[in-house]
Parts: structure tokens; C-alpha cells; sequence
């Protein structure tokens, strides 16, 4: 894996509390599998699956999940949740996956190949897919919008203020664009049956405190809060008080819909 985050406790732990699980995209990934290759699915790999919340999203659909992730902080979360009986967990770099070759019939990263060598990544996913298997990437853009009441632009600027003070803090790994790491890596893909979409809007309802939660766990705040902890906490605070304001609200429990932008691509092993 080309960078090793989200290794803390405490961030492990907001990251299980605060990130939002894909349920919709899971049915995506199903739907394409079940046109493409025959069932039974035996085994879905879900690498760097940080908490898991992806992974056992996967269970019902699988005889076995394994989640594997670089992180000992994220695994030691992912396995104190309670766990469907055929979701496991493994610790190893997202590039030496412990499987034989063909063994697969899912390989997903759900939130994380960002992070890893890609071509390597690539090139051992292929390895461990067995023929007619699928490769299933997603992600999403940090520019998360609110909607609440008739405030919802006012909001969703607010927003955008926030990004734009953490976008120093952006890790350098990733350049300019998240979306352009995966649309790379679609285009580096060679296998022939494959599917790009670029904005999938996910929605949920959330306490305003848990869309402030979220952005915190991102890694441009995590960097802001180690370099200036009282700089982090002012940014989150001057944020939150601008968005009650703007909603007439006290509580910042009060709920609000965060509209959560994924883009994502599949592929199927010829």
C-alpha cells in the first residue's frame, strides 16, 4: 500500500461512528455480477476495508467475505463489531493479497484504492479474480452538500468554505482529483466488459453533528488536527455555529440530509 493512514484508535473509531455505508452501491455491484458470471459467489475480498462497514454489507450475498486492511487499528475495530458468521478479517497490504489465484469471485475497494500502489493493486486483483470474476472500485468526492429546509444552497456554500480550508491539507498522493485517480485506473483496466459512472448521489439523514463527524475523519482535517489541534477544533466549530445559524437551529443534533456524491466503476475478468 503507497500510504498507510487511518492507523489511530481514535480515528478508527470515528471512522467507523461517522462514515456513511454504501448500501445502494452494494446493489450495484450485485446487479452487474448477476448479469456477468454465474452464481453461487463464493468469495468477495473487500481491501482496505478500514472498519468493515462495506464488508459485511457483502455477507448475504457470499459464502465467504474476508476484509483486509493494512491498518491493525481499523482491523481490531472492524472485529469488535458484530460480525455475520462468514465475514473475517485479514492484515496485509492491499498489493499481496493472501489468496491463490483464481480464487475470487469478488474483488472490491470501497473508499481506499486511492491509497494503494494502483497498477500493483491492479495487477493483484487480477491475479486472485477467477475468470468471469469482477473488480468493483468506488469512492467519493469530498464536496458533500446538505439539504434542509429552503437554506439548502446556504448550506451547501458553508460547506464548500470548509473544504476550502482543509484543500492545504490535501495529501499530495492524491493530486488534484480523487475522480481522475479512479477514471486512470478504469482506463488502465484491460478488460473489455466494464462500467463507468461518474456521480452516483447517495442521501442520508444525519444530526448535523454527524456530517461534521464525517468530514473530520477525512485525512486533510486529520493532517490540519495534527499540525494545529486548536486550529482544527476552531474550524469545525466556526462551521457548525454557521450552519445552525443559517437553519435556525440550536441543537446541533438536529437532523439534516447529507448528499453524498460516489463515483464508481466494474469490471468483469474475461
Amino acid at each position: 500500500m503507497a500510504e498507510c493512514l487511518y492507523e489511530g484508535k481514535e480515528h478508527a473509531a470515528a471512522y467507523l461512528k461517522y462514515r456513511v455505508a454504501p448500501h445502494e452501491l452494494i446493489a450495484k455491484i450485485l446487479g452487474y455480477m448477476e448479469e456477468k458470471t454465474a452464481k453461487p459467489f463464493k468469495l468477495a475480498v473487500d481491501v482496505g476495508c478500514g472498519s468493515g462497514q462495506g464488508t459485511t454489507l457483502l455477507a448475504p450475498y457470499f459464502t465467504q467475505v474476508v476484509g483486509t486492511d493494512i491498518s491493525p487499528a481499523q482491523l481490531e475495530m472492524a472485529q469488535a463489531n458484530s460480525n455475520p458468521p462468514n465475514v473475517s478479517y485479514r492484515q496485509c497490504p492491499a498489493e499481496e493479497l493472501p489468496f491463490a489465484a483464481g480464487e475470487a469471485d469478488l474483488v472490491t475497494a470501497m473508499t481506499a484504492a486511492h491509497w494503494f500502489d494502483r497498477q500493483r493493486f491492479l495487477q493483484e486483483a487480477d491475479r486472485v479474480l477467477r475468470p468471469g470474476g469482477c473488480l468493483a472500485l468506488l469512492s467519493y468526492t469530498l464536496d458533500m452538500e446538505l439539504e434542509y429546509g429552503d437554506v439548502s444552497g446556504t448550506l451547501t456554500d458553508i460547506c464548500e468554505e470548509f473544504y476550502a480550508a482543509l484543500l492545504p491539507f490535501r495529501n499530495p498522493y492524491l493530486g488534484p482529483s480523487s475522480t481522475l485517480i479512479y477514471k486512470d485506473m478504469f482506463d488502465s483496466c484491460l478488460y473489455p466488459d466494464k462500467e463507468w459512472d461518474e456521480c452516483f448521489r447517495l442521501r442520508r439523514s444525519l444530526p448535523l453533528n454527524g456530517y461534521i463527524g464525517m468530514v473530520e475523519t477525512f485525512s486533510s482535517y486529520q493532517k490540519l488536527q495534527k499540525k494545529d489541534p486548536a486550529e482544527a477544533e476552531r474550524l469545525s466549530n466556526n462551521t457548525r455555529n454557521k450552519l445552525l445559524s443559517a437553519m435556525g437551529a440550536s441543537s446541533p443534533d438536529t437532523e439534516v440530509v447529507v448528499v453524498v456524491k460516489y463515483f464508481y466503476w466494474l469490471a468483469c475478468k474475461p
